[in-house]
Order: structure tokens, then C-alpha cells, then sequence
């Protein structure tokens, strides 16, 4: 691996149970997560749901610099395969503000339209034409604006699990957020992704996973929420999602990408100072450490 790894590890604010879905959890404030990310020692963080950072992208990077941190994308679900919805208009805007926030990377998910990841839809053939044709518009829109937009396989969105994820593969040119975790509960193989595709692979979410938890995810037997409420999502090393293997074969491979740390988490209300989620991060950075040369 370089020596430039850490250099390429970022956070976000999903971390610290701060998550777009209603009824998530406490939802810590931004001085609170923001202060926390720079103790643990990250200088950098995808920007977080829309509404986290209030104002305008100059506000956000005004906000995160006063921490000590920068942006360098951020997480947008969107409905992707209505062929009546105009997708570069929905997009546009996110773009600019991305482009004005000096965040340079995208991820997509391809929403349901239904509240939150607890409940899935499946397309009709026609469907899918117009998800992958959006998909390759937005690429092409968000490059035009020196931003690499991405998509994000993700529990309770279209693309989950591993027939959706190689209908991407083989319909679009889009790269993919591999997410360690999302990869493994929706039942494909996250290690495998990272060693047969690695030039697809654009951006990086590493979390690691309870496969016990994983597992009645996938089976109905717990919703995701309740799963990530459970604790599904640990530390780096503390799960079952193989990350060390995955980050070297993305390195061996030339990846030159971020790595976000993501452990999701629900929150019942304001930790303690000096207690949360922080700790769970440190952590996971400290495991990066580890598997440096």
C-alpha cells in the first residue's frame, strides 16, 4: 500500500448518527460532529444530509474550515428511474453547490422514492433503461463541473444487491461507491468487487459489519434500521466484511480514491462529553494506521 493512504481517509457525518431518513435518531448539531471529526484526527468529510449545514456552500465551507476540515463530496439519493422526472434539473443545483463547497466527488443512490431503506421496489425493463441512461447523463453533467459523481449500491434503494449492482456494471459507465457494508448486507461481495472491477470502483466507504445482523436484514426478520439501531456497523477489524483485503486489493490495483469511514449509527439522544460515536471512529483510523507498510 502507499504511504499516502491516510492521506485519502475522510468522514462523514453518518457517523455520528446525523442521516437524511425521518425519524433517524438524535441528530447531533454540526459544531458538535465537526469538533469531534477534527479530534479524532480527520481533516477531511463528505458534506452530510441536505439541511446539516445550514446556508449556502459558502457558509459550509466557512463552517468546515473554521474546524479545521474540508469537503470532499457528498451523498445524494434520487429517483432515477421515473422517465418523467427532468434528473439534470434535480441535479444541477447539487452540483453547483458541490462545485462552490470545493467537494469533488458525487454519490449517487438510486432512491425508491419511499421514506428511508426499510422497503424496496423493482423495476420494469423500461425502468432500468431510463435508471442506467440517467445515470450516464449525470456522469456526464457532474464532469462537466470537475465532479466525479458515482453510485452507491445501498441497502433499500434499486440498485442492493449483486444482480443490480452488474446490471450497472454492464448498462452504464458510471463508477461505483463500493461501501464495504452496504455490499455485504444487500448479499454481494464487497472483496470480490474490489478485486475483479477495481477500475470501477471511484470512492470508497469503508464500515464493517455484524454478519449475524447482516444476515436477518436480508432475511426480513429485522428491518436496516433496526439492524444499524442494533449495532450492525463496527469499528474497522471488529466485523465481518474483510476490509484490510479490500483496502490492499484496491491499493495493489492503483486505486487512488478516498476511503470514508462509515459506521452508521442511531443515536437515542446527546452522548455525554467525551462519549458517542468519536470513539468508534478513532478506532477505525487507527486500524488504517495499522495496515500501513
Amino acid at each position: 500500500m502507499g504511504p499516502d493512504l491516510l492521506d485519502r481517509v475522510a468522514g462523514a457525518p453518518i457517523s455520528w448518527g446525523v442521516c437524511e431518513v425521518p425519524g433517524w435518531g438524535y441528530q447531533q448539531r454540526p459544531d458538535r460532529v465537526l469538533g469531534e471529526m477534527r479530534q479524532v484526527g480527520l481533516a477531511v468529510t463528505e458534506l452530510g444530509p441536505d439541511g446539516f449545514l445550514l446556508g449556502g456552500p459558502g457558509e459550509w465551507a466557512r463552517l468546515l474550515a473554521a474546524h479545521g476540515l474540508r469537503a470532499i463530496g457528498g451523498f445524494v439519493p434520487l429517483v432515477l428511474h421515473e422517465p418523467s422526472r427532468d434528473v439534470l434539473a434535480a441535479i444541477a443545483p447539487v452540483l453547483d453547490s458541490f462545485a462552490a463547497a470545493g467537494a469533488a466527488v458525487l454519490v449517487l443512490a438510486a432512491a425508491t422514492g419511499l421514506d428511508g431503506y426499510d422497503d424496496r421496489i423493482r423495476l420494469e425493463h423500461d425502468q432500468w433503461r431510463v435508471l442506467l441512461d440517467n445515470l450516464d447523463r449525470i456522469g456526464d453533467a457532474a464532469a462537466e463541473r470537475g465532479i466525479a459523481a458515482t453510485l452507491h449500491p445501498h441497502v433499500g434503494t434499486i440498485v442492493e444487491g449483486p444482480a443490480e449492482i452488474a446490471r450497472v456494471l454492464d448498462g452504464s459507465s458510471i463508477p461505483l461507491c463500493l461501501d464495504t457494508g452496504h455490499l455485504l448486507v444487500g448479499g454481494a461481495d464487497p472483496g470480490r468487487l474490489a478485486a475483479e472491477v477495481p477500475a470501477r470502483v471511484g470512492h470508497a466507504h469503508l464500515k464493517d459489519v455484524d454478519a449475524a445482523l447482516a444476515a436477518l436484514v436480508r432475511s426480513r426478520e429485522l428491518t436496516y434500521t433496526q439492524a444499524v439501531a442494533a449495532g450492525m456497523y463496527r469499528p474497522l477489524g471488529l466485523g465481518d466484511a474483510g476490509v484490510a483485503g479490500i483496502v490492499r486489493s484496491l491499493e495493489a490495483a492503483g486505486y487512488q480514491g478516498w476511503y470514508v469511514l462509515e459506521q452508521d449509527t442511531v443515536l437515542e439522544g446527546e452522548p455525554p462529553p467525551g462519549q458517542g460515536p468519536a470513539a468508534g471512529v478513532r478506532a477505525s483510523l487507527q486500524f488504517l494506521r495499522e495496515l500501513q507498510p
